[in-house]
């Protein structure tokens, strides 16, 4: 395994100077966002498409400082109600499978997106129930009329030139539960596998370390963000877990997301990075910061320490012992 980060954290920093910062760091890997929620700071999609020269000099850049790319990110909403994001979140995805193709990267990131609920609909809407049945009415429209066929068009693009799709499983959108990712992967296509965020487990009352065994068992885990929860058992019995506060209302918030060992002890974690290993995830755990009360310095200089004491990095030996 390897460490990195998701470089959204550094967008106020052109990308001779992110690179800079995750060397410093002793990271190994960067995951660079291609457009949408990531933004594109750090790299410009339609010149390194047109030019091999730009991606050339791109990934030198890269070597010289002993960094890889783990995976490009175009995290959008391509099935969006409103047909100008669908347009534009599809086009993004589709220009990054194939410069993911074009530049050796072995992943690309997003979200599964979520639709209107119905043909006529102008907004997106997010069913969380079976009942009243007209939410099951949206959600079969949703999976059977946008979802599946869409996502297979994006499977056969990426089985092509070999590129493993990383869906993002997170509330709002269709994909944010194993059985959602397995359910999507069974009709689309081997290609379609999930980039794996143990934060947004947490909050939905889903233990990560049995995630990972569940997606792993189907080899459905392609990328991994390291990212922390912290549960306030007080705050839930007032507010439930679908919490619709701000993100910046700490003390009355549900959950929060923290760096690595701010929300769970690295005991949960060193049990988690196991599960990885056993079931064949040997990438990148790419770390996301978010945390609400930590700078991006301080919060991103804990993640890696905490995770460097917990990370597998060599092959296991011959069990000698048995």
């Amino acid at each position: 395994m390897k460490l990195g980060v998701f470089t959204p954290l550094f967008n106020n920093l052109s990308f001779d100077e992110m690179i800079e910062e995750a060397a410093d760091k002793g990271l190994e890997a960067v995951e660079i966002g291609t457009g949408g929620s990531p933004g594109n700071a750090h790299l410009d999609i339609d010149k390194l498409l047109a030019s091999s020269d730009a991606r050339k000099e791109y990934l030198h850049k890269l070597q010289d400082k002993d960094l890889e790319i783990s995976a490009l990110s175009a995290h959008h909403n391509p099935i969006s109600a409103k047909k100008e994001v669908a347009q534009e979140g599809d086009e993004l995805l589709r220009k990054t499978i194939k410069l993911a193709n074009l530049m050796n990267v072995p992943v690309v990131n997003g979200f599964s997106g979520v639709s209107g609920g119905n043909p006529t609909d102008t907004a997106n809407n997010w069913p969380v129930i079976p009942w009243p049945s007209a939410y099951s009415d949206i959600y079969k429209y949703q999976w059977e009329e946008k979802l599946i066929p869409y996502w297979k068009k994006i499977n056969e693009e990426a089985e092509a030139v070999g590129i493993k799709i990383g869906i993002e499983l997170h509330g709002g959108f269709l994909l944010h539960t194993p059985y959602t990712m397995l359910r999507l992967r069974e009709e689309t296509g081997k290609a379609i596998g999930c980039n794996l965020d143990p934060s947004h487990m947490w909050w939905q009352g889903i233990d990560p370390v049995a995630a990972v065994k569940i997606l792993g068992k189907e080899q459905a885990v392609h990328h991994f963000h390291a990212k922390d929860t912290f549960l306030d058992q007080d705050n839930i019995n007032m507010h439930g877990l679908t919490d619709m506060q701000p993100y910046n209302k700490v003390e009355s918030r549900a959950w929060t997301f923290r760096t690595v060992g701010y929300g769970h002890d690295m005991k949960v974690w060193s049990d988690m990075i196991s599960a990885l290993r056993i079931y064949g995830y040997d990438h990148v755990l790419s770390i996301e910061h978010e945390d609400p009360i930590m700078s991006i310095d301080e919060g991103l200089t804990k993640a890696i320490k905490n995770l460097k004491g917990v990370m597998i990095k060599e092959e296991p030996s011959e069990m000698w012992w048995a």
